[in-house]
């Protein structure tokens, strides 16, 4: 595996996954194969549980990990070709990513949607400038569409707590919140389970915050919140803002909040959400403190998750 910025960067989901779970059995099994080796951790947004659980995992492997925060620590980086850079913007990612790729032996990047140029977005092109112009492997710390370490620690979580043997029905509903928030969790969490292809999975969420297709094929589609809720086994809650519509909110109705009344017509269904989370506007209190709760066991299979991917990454250099 070079790079990883998506679920079609993964040839064997499964092995990725048990990998993941033998680190968090034994963390320091492999610290010797990152030994030598640098990690550039570099941010265009701010981040807890990402910068912290990939600096661990990197420590886990024997690597040195450095992370730099764009704009607050630096220049603010120019990604367009063919600017005049008489802006606010004070040095260009071809003359930055060069000087990268001499300083590490592999980049970590975060950036961000702009949530009003969907081209551009969705062509992921401050991610691909990146990997153009540093000439490094590349891990996704969260892209413009996609946060693919996140996915990756959803489906640990439900591999590890999963306790029927049939395959568990896991919604996906949209909840409310107070801005615009882009669709990468939605996107990658349907592109991920869709490719594990071991679990039955529902798509909830008003009229109009429809996703884009690529990354639902396989997923039900249903309006009905309350319905699509019925027998579910784990519910995962998030926001997002429209993608037709590109990036705007559309309604913002305080009726899609999770709460224990709609968790009763579940199948005592186990509660997921990426953090943060804006309590009692996504979901309320007793969802978040409840013991079917996996919000915290999920945010600590991040560091396994990418201990697992960078492992990977090193194997393949």
């Amino acid at each position: 595996m070079r790079h990883f910025l998506s679920a079609n960067d993964v040839s064997d989901l499964d092995q990725l996954i048990q990998t993941a779970l033998q680190y968090k059995a034994n963390p320091q099994k492999d610290h010797q194969l990152g030994k030598g080796k640098r990690l550039g951790l570099i941010f265009l947004n701010p981040s807890l549980r990402t910068r912290i659980s990939t600096q661990l995992a990197a420590e886990n492997l024997g690597m040195s990990a450095m992370v730099f925060n764009v704009g607050s620590e630096g220049w603010q980086w120019e990604f367009e070709d063919g600017v005049v850079m008489s802006g606010q913007t004070v040095e260009h990612i071809k003359d930055a990513a060069p000087v990268l790729g001499q300083y590490f032996d592999l980049l970590a990047f975060r950036t961000f949607p702009t949530l009003t140029d969907k081209v551009k977005d969705y062509g992921e092109y401050a991610m691909q400038q990146l990997v153009k112009y540093s000439g490094l492997p590349v891990l996704s710390l969260e892209s413009a569409t996609l946060h693919p370490l996140q996915s990756l620690a959803d489906l640990i979580t439900i591999k590890e707590t999963k306790s029927i043997q049939k395959k568990p029905k896991v919604v996906l509903t949209w909840a409310p919140h107070i801005k615009a928030i882009p669709q990468c969790v939605a996107n990658s969490f349907a592109q991920w389970i869709n490719k594990w292809n071991q679990a039955t999975f529902v798509i909830t969420h008003p009229l109009g915050y429809e996703l884009d297709e690529q990354f639902t094929i396989g997923a039900s589609i249903e309006y009905d919140q309350q319905k699509a809720l019925e027998g579910a086994d784990y519910v995962y809650v998030k926001n997002w803002s429209a993608y037709y519509d590109y990036g705007k909110v559309l309604c913002n109705d305080a009726s899609w909040m999770m709460n224990k009344k709609k968790w009763n017509n579940t199948n005592e269904a186990k509660i997921m959400h990426c953090l943060p989370v804006r309590r009692n506007v996504e979901l309320s209190d007793e969802m978040l403190d409840f013991e079917y709760s996996l919000v915290t066991q999920q945010a600590g299979n991040r560091v396994w998750a990418a201990q697992a991917v960078l492992a990977e990454m090193l194997k393949s250099m």
